[in-house]
């Protein structure tokens, strides 16, 4: 014998089937019934106290957020100051010149540097510090000799979107030359743009963080003094030096660490101690030297949450999913 179980519902109209919507129990107090004095006399629905909320969808910081605020507090740790940022449109001059980047350099080139049409050219530039920039350029000074050309007038004046947060380092090097100086350290992490072939690992705009140090007699063992103090903060113990070219930095380094993960030696920034053909027009005093170095913020974080594209990373083709799910950045840091 089998048993079966049946259900049956019983279902009829309810005392209130049929009447006008004006006459059912009101679903909320209004500010429109406070102020007419209506609530009164208004029937409302009842209130579940114990009904729970929707959960809040928001919350969720992206990857590299998350390695953007691990690296802010290093940098904090280690006693720099955040510098402002907010440039993203940058005038030639603050992005090239004053950093003693020669006017024909090819990363002034359109293939390498969005310029800005509208509007094209900034509004102001230190008119003192710019004719020291033109001499530094033209006839040099300082034991240098210059780049021996006609330096252009116009040309400064060009808005660009800002190609590296040295431009930003620049601007707070002149405010420093322009009051009585002390020894600073300072830190910049911002958005840069670049005209690049978008590929596995490059994007035509992508976070850099800088920082410098100013002081007396900065040398290349305050450099990689600096770097190691820095590294070791992300983790990274065992670093190489090869010498590298740049026009505002004499030494120039690049850093390559050890990755436990390839088991091979991977290229992590780049880093020089600044001329004084750029710092001594800015007001600096003699002796002062600046050790500089800079280093994406893609790269750190494609290598810390597991990514081989930097697509997979940012840009249209990300799963936002990934926002969710990823966990909190932590660099197994060596005080």
């Amino acid at each position: 014998m089998k048993s079966i179980a049946i259900k049956s519902f019983d279902v009829s109209r309810g005392t209130k089937f049929g009447q006008a919507e004006s006459l059912l129990p009101f679903p909320e107090l209004t500010t429109a019934l406070l102020e007419s004095g209506e609530w009164s006399k208004k029937e409302y629905r009842p209130i579940n106290y114990e009904a729970l909320g929707l959960k809040s969808a928001g919350g969720y910081l992206h990857p590299l957020l998350k390695v953007r605020h691990e690296f802010r507090q290093i940098f904090l740790e280690l006693g720099y100051e955040e510098m402002l940022t907010d440039r993203w449109v940058e005038s030639s001059f603050w992005n090239f010149d004053c950093l003693i980047v020669p006017q024909q350099h090819p990363a002034r080139d359109a293939h390498d540097t969005f310029f800005v049409e509208r509007p094209e050219t900034c509004n102001s530039v230190p008119a003192d510090y710019l004719a020291r920039v033109k001499e530094m350029h033209e006839v040099g000074g300082h034991g240098s000799i210059g780049w021996r050309y006609k330096f252009s007038d116009t040309e400064p004046w060009k808005n660009v979107l800002r190609t590296h947060t040295t431009a930003v380092s620049s601007r707070m090097l002149y405010a420093l030359g322009q009051k009585p100086f002390k020894p600073m350290k300072y830190f910049s992490i911002d958005r840069v743009f670049r005209n690049e072939t978008v590929d596995a690992t490059h994007l035509a705009e992508f976070f850099q963080i800088e920082g410098f140090i100013a002081d007396y007699n900065i040398s290349l063992g305050s450099l990689m003094g600096a770097l190691k103090e820095f590294y070791a903060r992300i983790g990274i113990q065992e670093l190489k030096f090869k010498p590298a070219y740049n026009p505002y930095t004499e030494p120039s380094l690049e850093i390559f660490g050890y990755h436990e993960g390839k088991k091979d030696w991977i290229e992590i920034g780049n880093s020089g101690v600044f001329r004084p053909e750029m710092l001594l027009p800015m007001g600096l005093p003699e002796g002062v030297g600046v050790a500089a170095w800079g280093l994406s913020l893609e790269r750190p974080t494609m290598i810390m949450f597991g990514y081989n594209k930097i697509i997979q990373l940012v840009g249209a083709k990300v799963d936002l999913s990934m926002i969710y799910s990823n966990p909190v950045a932590h660099f197994n840091k060596v005080e």
